[in-house]
């Protein structure tokens, strides 16, 4: 029996979410202790380096985004990238029990809305276009229509960085979810084609000696660096529930776009496929919404506060008051100690 190479895809990428949905809980929990011994990385910190769990997270994570490379030489972004939503929904049971991060009946509801979304999705996704050389894939990217895409991306990036991180960064979870997405959409685009390079090398067709085949690398380490750096801070100031199905809808979105627009996923297709796609993913966007909905965000640390993890809570003294912090809420606010 002949397996597909939608089929390998699939697998892949269901695999790669285990690993990513996991990554985010061990990475989370390495940024809380870490933040207790130093600077907070939502704040500029590194400390996070030097903590072996947050390396553990980025191990795991590591292997998750290899299963998902490999999954994307063989399927098509429009298939590949919403079954990113399984690692939100692994992120969110395990954020249940090991970060005490509530998962309410709405966000059950949202779990089973994702994975009904990525089944149809599945079902009527397209069968991949295999460029024949790295040329042809630099023929794509320099098309008019991904060119002005490219633009309008980098432009928004620059105005993120810029001007909104500075203002807005630690109150408003859109800027580094921003930056995240839309380099993450130049990040994906670019490991297929460093996937295809690969795979036709090693089918006999080298493509090293072609300097597009260096370029695409280049792009994609940059933009993987840029994405790790920026979610990470995301990760260490709002809430785990909070980041992931924001992070997977505007991550998925700008990749399905950019994605469509440079390789043009849905060329050939029925019109009744493609809807039915568009519908599996306004299901999945629906979970993800009701994930979102029924958690709050992190209690942002004030000026002036104390805080230390002990593996199980934030704990904080502030002006002489014991605050006991949730990973998502004020469970108690207390005053056991008085400077008078």
């Amino acid at each position: 029996m002949t397996i597909s190479d939608n089929w390998r895809g699939l697998i892949l990428a269901i695999s790669s979410s285990l690993f990513i949905g996991t990554s985010f809980i061990l990475k989370k929990k390495g940024l809380k202790r870490a933040a207790a011994a130093g600077t907070r990385a939502g704040v500029g910190g590194y400390a996070y380096l030097l903590e072996p769990l947050w390396w553990t997270g980025m191990i795991t994570m590591i292997v998750g985004e290899v299963a998902n490379f490999v999954a994307y030489i063989y399927a098509p972004a429009v298939l590949v990238t919403p079954l990113g939503v399984l690692s939100i929904i692994i992120s969110a049971v395990l954020a249940h029990f090991m970060l005490k991060e509530r998962l309410q009946r709405l966000g059950v509801l949202g779990c089973v809305s994702c994975i009904v979304g990525s089944v149809v999705i599945v079902i009527h996704a397209p069968q991949e276009y295999m460029p024949a050389s790295v040329q042809e894939i630099w023929i794509l990217a320099t098309q008019p229509a991904f060119m002005i895409y490219v633009a309008a991306s980098l432009s928004m990036v620059l105005a993120l960085i810029l001007h909104f991180e500075p203002r807005y960064g630690q109150t408003n979870i859109l800027v580094y979810l921003g930056i995240c997405s839309l380099m993450g959409s130049f990040t994906i685009v670019s490991i297929k084609a460093i996937g295809i390079a690969i795979k036709l090398t090693l089918e006999g067709i080298s493509q090293v000696a072609y300097p597009q085949t260096w370029f695409f690398l280049c792009v994609a380490v940059i933009c993987v660096i840029t994405q790790l750096n920026y979610l990470n801070k995301a990760l260490d100031t709002f809430n785990t529930a909070i980041v992931s199905p924001i992070y997977y809808v505007m991550f998925t979105t700008m990749t399905i776009i950019a994605s469509a627009i440079m390789f043009k996923d849905w060329a050939g297709q029925s019109v009744s496929d493609i809807v039915s796609e568009i519908c599996g993913f306004i299901t999945v966007l629906s979970g993800t919404i009701m994930l979102h909905v029924t958690r709050e965000q992190e209690p942002v640390t004030a000026p002036g506060m104390v805080t230390w993890y002990d593996g199980e809570h934030i704990k904080a003294i502030e002006d002489g008051h014991y605050i006991l912090l949730h990973d998502s809420e004020y469970l108690d606010s207390y005053s056991v100690l008085a400077k008078n």
